[in-house]
């Protein structure tokens, strides 16, 4: 049908635009928010383009529940402003006929976002974290550069190493400040070499150098001349951190053991299931509010758009923050909220069945709304 191919294809490249919009836009802030980080060395920077993917892996589902919702609205906002719905009510059609179309186009992408949300989410949150737990984790030999003020991964030392050999563990003008117990002790030397310890430990040893210890106004003040000085560089074994509830698989999820996770756990589930739940109680909803009277703005239903979303998410997040403190059930909670919508989503379309009837009486059965 000529109709259906129309919306169809009207659907699809709105839809694609919209998401690479979003995309763009999210991409943008998290190169800006992680080559800060990569900056302040919270990250390495090698590792920024993958936390940069990874990321955006995880907000898939949000941002393409996003797209469907406005590009439904966008193509039947047009079409009004456009007076081609008139055309297609003129033939025949009521705005009944639109809910079976735009389902079939919603459905694949609503199966996706279900997917993404319920596997690619966890996957991606707990690869990120590893990736930055592995980076925080890492000695402090790992972190020394030539001709470069490092800091150790806890702030407890200050390395600087005018020249590294890789291949020989050489060193040459070498400066080590150490705080350590509140005690500020810095060593120079102009050379050294990294030892390797049995049990995978690492030190520094510098030779023909000079320490000083202490403050140099207070009587502790010290400083020392010595022929060989080595600091420790404890090897830290990078242990996967037990996951928060964001990283956990849907089997984790469901098989806690521990009393104190399960609330958290079954929050998560339920804003995991909701997400395919709204996309589709939004396309329902952007269906009788797409109408536009040509004597309004362009941009009336793009602002009760976004109002029902923020609505609608605050919402959902407010349900999940009430399960994970255990206010009421997973099992209460997950229904209501989608349920409301898609009350909603009937009345409305029935309102713009039959405009010309009360609004009370619109809602009842044909039979009974007859006088």
């Amino acid at each position: 049908m000529i109709f259906k191919q129309a919306l169809r294809r009207e659907l699809s490249f709105t839809t694609g635009g919209v998401f690479l919009v979003l995309v763009t836009i999210m991409v943008t802030t998290l190169v800006i928010r992680i080559l800060g980080f990569a900056a302040n060395g919270a990250v390495n920077p090698e590792d920024a383009l993958v936390l940069i993917a990874l990321a955006t892996l995880g907000y898939l589902a949000v941002l393409l529940t996003v797209s469907l919702f406005v590009a439904t609205l966008i193509v039947l906002v047009r079409w009004y402003k456009d007076s081609e719905m008139i055309v297609w009510f003129a033939s025949g059609l009521s705005i009944s006929n639109l809910i079976r179309p735009i389902l079939q186009f919603a459905l694949p992408l609503i199966i996706i976002i279900a997917l993404l949300a319920l596997f690619v989410w966890p996957w991606a949150n707990r690869e990120s974290t590893l990736i930055s737990q592995r980076f925080q984790q890492r000695d402090d030999v790992s972190m020394v550069s030539a001709g470069q003020f490092r800091e150790s991964a806890k702030a407890e030392r200050v390395f600087f190493i005018e020249e590294l050999d890789v291949d020989k563990n050489e060193v040459k003008n070498v400066f080590v400040a150490d705080s350590k117990n509140g005690r500020l002790s810095i060593a120079v030397a102009s050379t050294g070499y990294i030892q390797n310890s049995e049990g995978g430990e690492k030190s520094i040893v510098l030779h023909n150098g000079r320490r000083y210890e202490g403050q140099p106004t207070q009587p502790d003040f010290r400083i020392l001349e010595f022929d060989e000085y080595s600091t420790k560089i404890h090897s830290k074994d990078s242990l996967a951190p037990p996951p928060r509830d964001r990283e956990k698989n849907i089997s984790e999820l469901l098989n806690e053991s521990d009393p104190g996770l399960i609330n958290a756990n079954r929050a998560e589930l339920l804003w995991r299931i909701g997400l395919p739940l709204m996309a589709l109680g939004l396309v329902l909803i952007a269906i009788p509010l797409a109408y536009v009277n040509p004597r309004l703005g362009n941009y009336t239903a793009m602002f009760y758009a976004v109002l029902i979303y923020l609505i609608y998410s605050n919402l959902l997040n407010l349900t999940q923050n009430l399960v994970a403190k255990g206010k009421f059930s997973v099992f209460v909670g997950v229904w209501p909220i989608h349920l409301i919508a898609l009350i909603i989503a009937i009345v409305l379309i029935r309102n713009r069945i039959n405009p010309s009837l009360t609004w009370w009486r619109r809602q009842l059965p044909a039979f009974l709304g007859q006088k």
